[in-house]
Order: structure tokens, then C-alpha cells, then sequence
């Protein structure tokens, strides 16, 4: 499991920096630019994920605070 993870971010990685590193660079009629999506794409994707991750760890937080904060008040009202 663990090496199939690894291979697969290395894979991600190596994809992401060749698309937003070498790409550019490349004739815009060459076969390889067909194996990527457009270059804007390249930004909207990470802040995406950015803006996924931030919202889950923030909706976790505030729900770990409601419920710690929710235990102390059951206590009292016994």
C-alpha cells in the first residue's frame, strides 16, 4: 500500500513539474502538448485542492470545538 502511494505522488509530481516547467517551452504544435490540459489549469487545480483541504480542516476544527465545548455543559446540567 505504502509503495503504491509513493509511486503515485512521484508520478503526480514528476507529471505536474514537467506540464508547469517544460511545457511552456515547447512548440504549441508539438504531440506532446495533446498529453496536457491548458496551462491556466495548472493554477486552478492546486488552489482548488488548497481550498478543499482548508475547508475540511477547518469544518474538523470547529466541530472538535463544538463538541469539547458541548461536554463540559452536560456535566453541569446532571
Amino acid at each position: 500500500m505504502g509503495h503504491g502511494i509513493f509511486i503515485f505522488s512521484t508520478l503526480a509530481f514528476l507529471y505536474y513539474t514537467i506540464w508547469t516547467l517544460i511545457m511552456p517551452f515547447v512548440d504549441t504544435t508539438h504531440p506532446f502538448q495533446s498529453l496536457f490540459p491548458p496551462r491556466e489549469w495548472a493554477i486552478r487545480i492546486p488552489v482548488m485542492i488548497l481550498l478543499l483541504t482548508m475547508g475540511i480542516i477547518g469544518s474538523f476544527v470547529g466541530i472538535v470545538m463544538v463538541r469539547s465545548n458541548a461536554a463540559p455543559r452536560a456535566k453541569r446540567q446532571q
